[in-house]
């Protein structure tokens, strides 16, 4: 009887663990319960905005960066995309912002399909940070190596490397983002990118601190003007939330059934997002919402739920880690009300 339950237990453990791998690759997540589909509404969607809407005005945008201090602040929308290709949205859905540094998970999937996996994972590591998205100290101390990719020092890592494979690399992103949204219309904004190179002197900084490491190869001024176009690149919660289903759905595209990523890489990047994703808050937020997710300091949120959805909010208003207040707010009474986490 005792080995009975042994075994029992032994099963259940498995299943749980393989519950939680196949998460991050694509598939639900739920310890091996029974999965519950879930009904997504407009309402249920407006009813949450309407809920944080209170929030608006207890945070600030990013002022640093001039053209994203003009952005009207009661801006609030969210966006769901669903694996069979619903679409759900609220509030200022289809109004288009800066993306910013959710532009980080386009420009390592792209590296991805161009660098064999050994290459990328030696000039930039998997770890979190804990510091600001724009510290030099960790960077100094570990010797030119960037904890992850979705901090500037790693983004800039990527940039670099893509600005050695790619003949024009921001004209291919362009083209990536159009493929994997089906909109043509996709462009960057030259006032935000103008912008933040004229105030690039800490990214630059980063920069030319990994290239006296030895771990930067082409012209540091080439590579930020790639990197801000990156950045600048204007979507809305809708268009976010359909570009990034692949993440939800094993690497592949629900439309065309293009495969994107293998489910390996799948599983590093939601894996990263989750740990990483979120600045110096990424654990905060996996507690509070438990989804991966990456944020950008034009106050957008990308998350996924593997196997189910993606989901978009928008609210420019920052925390103190620089992640969208409201938005935040959002996605945590969401994730309460239809009961989903990776975990």
């Amino acid at each position: 009887m005792c080995g009975g339950i042994d075994s029992l237990l032994h099963k259940k453990s498995v299943l749980r663990k393989n519950s939680a791998m196949q998460g991050l690759l694509g598939s639900p997540c739920l310890s091996g319960e029974k999965v519950v589909k879930v009904r997504f509404s407009n309402s249920l969607l407006a009813d949450i905005l309407e809920e944080v809407r209170p929030l608006i005005g207890q945070g600030k945008v990013a002022d640093y960066i001039p053209a994203l201090a003009e952005v009207p602040v009661n801006n609030l929308a969210m966006a769901i995309c669903t694996v069979d290709g619903q679409v759900f949205k609220a509030g200022d859905a289809e109004e288009r912002f800066s993306i910013q540094s959710i532009s980080k998970v386009l420009s390592l999937t792209l590296a991805m399909t161009r660098y064999k996996e050994e290459d990328i994972w030696q000039r930039v590591s998997t770890e979190p940070s804990g510091q600001p998205f724009n510290s030099l100290v960790q960077l100094e101390l570990e010797k030119g190596i960037p904890r992850n990719p979705f901090i500037n020092a790693g983004a800039l890592i990527i940039c670099d490397m893509l600005q050695s494979r790619l003949s024009a690399p921001k004209h291919r992103m362009l083209e990536f983002v159009r493929s994997l949204t089906g909109q043509k219309n996709i462009f960057y904004d030259d006032a935000v990118a103008r912008s933040e190179m004229e105030h690039s002197s800490r990214n630059a900084a980063i920069a030319y601190l990994m290239k006296s490491f030895g771990n930067f190869d082409n012209d540091v001024l080439t590579v930020l003007q790639t990197y801000f176009q990156y950045c600048a690149l204007k979507m809305n919660c809708v268009e976010l939330a359909q570009c990034f289903i692949y993440l939800a759905n094993q690497g592949r595209m629900i439309d065309s059934g293009q495969q994107i990523l293998s489910l390996r890489q799948t599983r590093q990047i939601n894996a990263l997002m989750l740990t990483c994703g979120m600045y110096d808050g990424s654990g905060e937020f996996a507690f509070r919402i438990g989804m991966p997710g990456k944020s950008g300091v034009g106050g957008g949120i990308i998350c996924v739920v593997p196997g189910e959805f993606t989901v978009a909010v928008w609210s420019p208003e920052l925390d103190k880690s620089g992640n969208s207040l409201a938005g935040c707010a959002a996605l945590e009474k969401l994730a309460g009300r239809i009961g989903r986490s990776i975990f």
